[in-house]
């Protein structure tokens, strides 16, 4: 399971001042205010020794700090000299997300497959940022972003802290609800007497969202360290980005795929030497009328350079596969440049047994079989949402990201319970259900059935007994279209001979949708 990294710089706008902005001529231990409309935006530790605090007023800071070194908050400054901490990080870790100027998150693998664990891992990352002069720095390791965050705010000086998977709710329980960062809220929680993560945990959802609204849904999210937020990553260096001209212009998909191979290997080279794999990648095609034909692509594992030609091929070719010309743009090519989406340490990828990940021989066999015959020869099944077993299945191309069609979330009233059929007929088989006495089945509008299954044929067999029947399911679809309207119902059956099928009745038709194995 993928983790989180935070790593945690204190202080990092007075830091920033310190070495590139006004203050860089003070002594080391001179008390610095940060002042942001009248107001302690951030200080130095020697400032808060002196009782000075984030958010007072100038007069109360210089009260209890007669010495304070007041500058104004410069936020420009602060990105401005976070980026180089952050480039120093993708050095090693690449699919940073910056928090703020300060602070910044990546993901790791498992414990134990990153650089040796993920305590060794914050370790590796302190020793280079100690090379870039960020003398404190502190790291924080959990389930997600916002735990790992307040772990890192706990940890020691170039230490790190490890909370153990699972336990992020247990971690966070004790903490004060002040770490939201939500003032309002957070005065609002002390007056009812919830002063703890755990304390907000334990209220209800639903009441949570009824005080609070949708950001007080998501603190109480964060509280119980069901943290769900997408993990924002930035795009990878630009220098791992590889193009390739054509002079003169080409007009046949084979001939740039041919003429992109040498690139799609530099492309690959240079991800190596910086000991990356590229797991997502976008082709661009440039065309000499001043079009641009872009694609995301993704790959089970990572990409090597065949893998990056066929792909430039395929998006050149039309969907059909039929033929060399191109199709998929309509002038002739210029330029195709190849951009890294995603990229990861290749520590992460390394063989894992059955069950891990693509296994390397399947992989290498499916992309074989596709470069063969064309993007769509490969694909993999992904259920999604629907009622009938063809509307829930979405056949994806290998390589492509397991999306369906139709998502599962929404409610789909008359849909079939788990577990999903294993096979599906398409187009569907003719079928038959007859009673005790002989006579056809049949499901009135009121979805009512005139008999109880009593013997079936699912296939070229004769007539069998029923040994159990489950349904109706009654589907009563675009009913406001004559042309489209669906009327039917859905009927489980198992036979004596312990096989499991999935039937389907309209206007008194039978028919095989489904076999379950």
């Amino acid at each position: 399971m993928a983790r989180t990294l935070v790593a945690w710089c204190p202080d990092w706008p007075v830091r920033a001042v310190r070495h590139t902005g006004a203050g860089a001529g003070l002594p080391p231990g001179a008390p610095i205010a940060l002042f942001e409309r009248g107001e302690v935006r951030a200080c130095s530790t020697s400032a808060r020794a002196e009782g000075v605090r984030r958010g007072q007023r100038m007069r109360d800071a210089q009260a209890r700090c007669p010495d304070l070194v007041t500058l104004d908050y410069d936020p420009g400054l602060d990105v401005r000299a976070f980026e180089p901490v952050l480039a120093a990080v993708e050095e090693i870790a690449p699919g940073v997300q910056p928090l703020r100027p300060g602070t910044c998150a990546v993901r790791v693998a498992g414990p134990g497959r990153y650089f040796g664990g993920e305590q060794h891992a914050a370790a590796v990352l302190a020793e280079r940022l100690v090379e870039h002069g960020i003398d404190d720095v502190r790291f924080g390791v959990a389930d997600a972003v916002f735990a790992a965050e307040q772990a890192a705010r706990q940890a020691s000086v170039q230490d790190s802290l490890v909370v153990p998977p699972g336990e992020s709710a247990a971690f966070l329980a004790d903490l004060p609800v002040s770490v939201l960062d939500r003032p309002e809220m957070v005065s609002l929680l002390q007056r009812l007497g919830l002063r703890t993560l755990g304390a907000f945990a334990a209220l209800r959802p639903a009441d949570v969202l009824t005080r609070f609204g949708p950001d007080g849904a998501l603190a109480h999210r964060l509280a119980r360290g069901a943290d769900d937020r997408a993990f924002a990553a930035r795009r990878p260096p630009s220098d791992l980005e590889r193009e390739v001209s054509f002079e003169p212009p080409l007009e046949d998909a084979e001939a740039v795929a041919f003429s992109v191979r040498r690139t799609a290997e530099a492309f690959v080279t240079g991800h190596a030497e910086r000991q990356l794999v590229c797991t997502s990648l976008w082709v661009e095609v440039h065309t000499d009328d001043g079009q641009i034909a872009e694609r995301q692509w993704l790959h089970p594992r990572w990409f090597d350079a065949g893998d990056i030609v066929d792909r430039v091929r395929w998006q050149l070719q039309a969907s059909s596969g039929s033929g060399t010309a191109v199709s998929a743009v309509s002038a002739p090519i210029i330029g195709v440049k190849l951009i890294p989406e995603d990229v990861a340490p290749v520590t992460d990828h390394a063989e894992g047994l059955w069950g891990s990940g693509p296994d390397a021989r399947i992989h290498r066999a499916a992309s074989k079989v596709q470069s063969m015959l064309g993007r769509e020869a490969v694909v993999s099944a992904v259920v999604g949402g629907g009622r009938g077993p063809s509307d829930r299945r979405t056949l994806v191309p290998w390589g492509d990201p397991l999306s369906a069609e139709r998502p599962a979330a929404p409610p789909w009233p008359g849909s079939l319970p788990a577990p999903a059929p294993a096979t599906v007929y398409d187009p569907p088989r003719p079928a038959q259900v007859v009673g005790s006495s002989g006579q056809p089945v049949r499901v009135s509008e009121r979805g009512m059935v005139t008999a109880a299954p009593a013997r079936f044929a699912a296939s070229d067999a004769g007539l069998r007994p029923v040994a159990a029947w489950a349904g109706p399911w009654p589907v009563d679809e675009r009913w406001w279209d004559a042309r489209e309207a669906v009327r039917a119902a859905r009927f489980q059956v198992v036979g004596v001979d312990g096989s499991a099928w999935l039937l389907r009745v309209s206007d008194g038709v039978w028919c095989v949708e489904a076999r379950y194995d």
